[in-house]
């Protein structure tokens, strides 16, 4: 008996989940079932055929280039130990107040962002910059934590942001636009975070400590250390802005100029070199492994015609467009405690988008809601990627208590979406001055 189109997608879907949940990564299953499914109905040589053709386009996509550049801008300025230098200078000046320490672990979590441009490694990065010296002033761990694992998301929002850049690729946005849709977004992330703080410090005045004061020569000092980042940062993105760059450019001038402020500056040697170009190839072949999957089902799900009818069920509800929106950020809540932003991004976006292009919704500004709604599933119980990081690098910390740290930044996040989806134009005013 022959299945029908609907069927033999549902029975795509299942098996997907299936081989995620045996563990099979997600670009090999995402793969795996695209082409199984594409046999199915359009045969095994027009398959295959398709898997050829789409892995070569995509790896010699001029386009794409802009990931593995990124990525080695990322993994360069990580290596050169750019996090501790933000962490120490943000905490020159503000970490004598009450607080001060999440508030600098907040701000350099933002300046590293906006130049590694991933959550995971920021989480990663200041677990063990900031933590230990949270600690040292004795800062309760759940704070610590939860203060860090939220500043981490901050990686997918701030440009340059690999998953902006996916998003953009897969629906064939602008680049650049989205990237400038993420800067007030970002900015008011980490204001929001800053006034969480202190409102914590002002309902509870003696649970947060003051770390150390500084002198104005250690402060100065600290400043001259951040130079290079955010010369490096204003120089790439100003050059988006002004259109002096294209996206993909913009990537390998990023990538040259924190190969070369590190080696001037003395903090890259040829191991470093070895570690940052291992550490981005590898991470960019995971993303085009993903990137490729992610194709080849798209093709399986076109054939069955999965998007269109997905766009007439979510029409047909009756919930009204603003009632779809909310079902499909539950839904990116809900994968959050599954896989990780990329995954969610490349998997979900082909299949969601034409409903949301049909509902009237603005692509970039849904881009800035689905990532932020992406980085919110990384830090929420009862499971939170992020959560996992911080706990694989700070092993005496229960996951209990980090959950706990995080609750209030969560609901800063709630907050900070619904003031997007009230005020669409705080993410569209900078994309459309360009």
């Amino acid at each position: 008996m022959e299945l029908s189109p609907n069927a033999v997608a549902i029975l795509g879907f299942l098996a997907l989940f299936t081989l995620m949940l045996l563990r099979v990564p997600v670009g090999m299953a995402m793969g795996l079932v695209g082409v199984v499914g594409y046999s199915y109905i359009a045969g095994v040589g027009p398959a295959l055929k398709l898997v050829g053709q789409t892995s070569m386009r995509t790896v010699t996509d001029y386009t794409f280039g802009v990931i593995p550049m990124f990525m080695l801008m990322g993994a360069f300025v990580s290596v050169s130990g750019v996090s501790r230098e933000l962490f120490k200078a943000a905490n020159a000046f503000i970490g004598h107040l009450r607080g001060g320490l999440g508030v600098a672990t907040v701000l350099a979590c933002g300046g590293f962002a906006a130049i590694c441009g991933s959550s995971v490694a920021t989480a990663a990065t200041f677990s063990a910059v900031a933590y230990p010296e949270m600690r040292r002033f004795n800062y309760p761990q759940s704070f610590s934590t939860g203060v860090i694992a939220a500043g981490g998301t901050l990686g997918a929002m701030l440009p340059p942001s690999t998953v902006l850049a996916v998003y953009a690729i897969l629906t064939q946005q602008d680049i650049g636009k989205l990237f400038m849709a993420g800067i007030i977004p970002g900015l008011l992330a980490i204001c929001m975070y800053i006034i969480t703080i202190m409102i914590i410090v002002r309902v509870r005045p003696n649970w947060l400590p003051r770390g150390e004061k500084k002198s104005m020569g250690d402060r100065i000092r600290g400043l001259k250390d951040v130079w290079a980042p955010l010369v490096l940062f204003l120089f790439v993105i100003g050059g988006l802005y002004g259109g002096f760059f294209t996206p993909t450019e913009a990537g390998g001038v990023g990538a040259s100029g924190a190969f070369l402020l590190g080696v001037l500056r003395g903090k890259l040697d040829k191991a470093g070199i070895r570690e940052a170009l291992l550490s981005a190839t590898r991470t960019s072949a995971a993303v085009f492994t993903v990137l490729i999957g992610a194709l080849l089902f798209g093709y399986f799900l076109t054939i069955t015609q999965t998007p269109q009818k997905l766009t007439e069920f979510l029409t047909g509800l009756g919930v009204g467009r603003y009632g779809v929106l909310a079902m499909i950020m539950v839904m990116y809540l809900v994968l959050g405690c599954l896989m990780d932003a990329m995954a969610m991004i490349i998997l979900t976006v082909p299949i969601i988008y034409p409903a949301i292009v049909h509902l009237g919704f603005d692509p970039i500004w849904f881009g800035i809601i689905i990532v932020m709604t992406v980085e919110l599933g990384l830090i929420h119980p009862p499971v939170g990627m992020n959560v996992f990081v911080i706990k694989s690098v700070v092993k005496d910390v229960s996951f209990m208590t980090i959950f706990k740290g995080v609750i209030p930044f969560v609901i800063t996040d709630i907050l900070r979406l619904i003031i997007l989806i009230a005020f669409p134009i705080i993410a569209l005013w900078l994309p459309s001055r360009i």
